[in-house]
């Protein structure tokens, strides 16, 4: 009886389990496709000014945007803390997102980490654009899915694109 072939190589499976850690888009990367940098598709610049909002600029900005509203709502609206603070600065989070970045195009905690919401053409900014974006950010879900760019999905919908100054 024939003698199977054995393997005598060493077998290695980082490669294996570092791509199947890192996800789908690292695995192709690896393997040829070549995906662009974040914004390309929608003709923005890859670095600078104008440029897509980085994941940790955008959180910073909510909690900024976030920690204001509750204190408004709790020095203002409460009279202290209770449940009803988190309601109350929700809809403070709400009014504030669709009169500022219906306005100028960003909020407070937005301008301090040097952030601006444009639509995805250019121009100016459809205050219906921003109210629905605000609604959306007040869901949290469609703000918790994104796309290769790194737009959420509530940027999408309201066909807005958050920005770097």
């Amino acid at each position: 009886m024939p003698k199977q072939a054995q393997y005598r190589g060493r077998v290695d499976n980082r490669q294996a389990i570092g791509s199947w850690l890192s996800g789908p888009r690292a695995a192709a990367e690896e393997a040829g496709v070549d995906f662009g940098y974040r914004g390309q598709q929608l003709g923005l610049p890859e670095h600078g000014p104008g440029s897509i909002a980085r994941p940790g600029r955008r959180l910073g900005a909510l909690a900024v945007d976030w920690g204001l509203c509750l204190l408004i709502a709790y020095g203002l609206l409460t009279d202290g803390y209770d449940q009803a603070t988190g309601n109350w600065a929700l809809l403070v989070f709400f009014a504030l997102s669709v009169l500022t970045v219906g306005t100028v195009g960003f909020t407070p905690g937005k301008r301090l980490f040097g952030l601006r919401v444009v639509p995805e053409g250019g121009g100016r900014l459809n205050p219906l654009r921003a109210l629905l974006r605000s609604a959306l950010v007040c869901v949290a879900v469609p703000a918790l899915i994104w796309d290769r760019d790194g737009r959420g999905l509530h940027d999408r919908l309201a066909r807005t694109v958050e920005v770097r100054i």
